[in-house]
């Protein structure tokens, strides 16, 4: 089974990683240089087409994490799966309460009659992709982690 397991883990843990890491090295980074006109569309454009990927890479890395961190037979192991399936968890929460309805509300405003606190949400959402990006990428290490220990 963990010969099945363990690669769908890499697999999914691996594309929200790279998404997320990907959004640090250049998508946010393009994002905020951009005119807030520019940035309403070019935001709205990439949330819609992460959403529906993002979420069933997360809750899959959730739930690989829980059925090998109860299946394992060592302490490390369980441990570091358990710690991944945390962060992803930690990184589902984040993006369910703080990017996803930014994304949402991002597709239905108007890009000449932005709010006045426009700047202020955008440079929040950055903050809180920081946060999700670190934490997915950390549970990535510890599930490359605690494979190594199967080796």
């Amino acid at each position: 089974m963990l010969n099945v397991l363990a690669p769908l883990l890499l697999l999914l843990n691996g594309l929200a990683a790279g998404v997320l890491f990907g959004t640090q090295l250049g998508g946010f980074p393009y994002l905020a240089s951009l005119p807030t006109d520019r940035y309403v569309h070019a935001h709205a454009f990439f949330g819609q087409r992460y959403d529906p990927a993002m979420p069933l890479c997360l809750v899959g890395t959730v739930v690989l994490d829980a059925v090998l961190a109860v299946g394992a037979d060592a302490a490390p192991e369980r441990t570091l799966f358990a710690v991944a399936g945390v962060l992803a968890a930690a990184t589902a929460l984040i993006s369910v309460t703080k990017n996803a309805p930014v994304n949402r509300w991002m597709r239905t405003v108007d890009p000449d009659h932005v709010p006045a606190d426009f700047q202020n949400i955008r440079v929040s959402w950055g903050s809180w992709n920081r946060r999700r990006s670190l934490l997915t990428i950390v549970a990535l290490v510890a599930n490359c982690v605690a494979l190594g220990f199967l080796l």
